[in-house]
């Protein structure tokens, strides 16, 4: 994994981007710390998408007796 300071980061953005659609990783820091990684993309296709979204979807529990609208209101609070 290649490092990079914030500064050269946005001075450079095209070449981080070209060597993440390379397949290379670069960190960016700043102030010395790792703050966020440009990470090569993964290849997803629509099957493996819906496949997540269901899986998702499977594991989250139904709300019993409650509504949206009471979930809001207790967020406000």
């Amino acid at each position: 994994m290649r490092l990079v300071g914030l500064s050269e980061a946005k001075q450079k953005f095209s070449e981080v981007v070209r060597r993440a659609t390379a397949g290379e990783t670069t960190g960016i820091t700043r102030r010395g710390k790792l703050m966020a990684l440009i990470v090569p993309p993964q290849p997803t296709t629509l099957a493996e998408a819906f496949a997540d979204i269901d899986e998702l979807r499977k594991r989250l529990k139904p709300l019993k007796g409650v509504t949206i609208k009471q979930l809001i209101e207790e967020g406000r609070r």
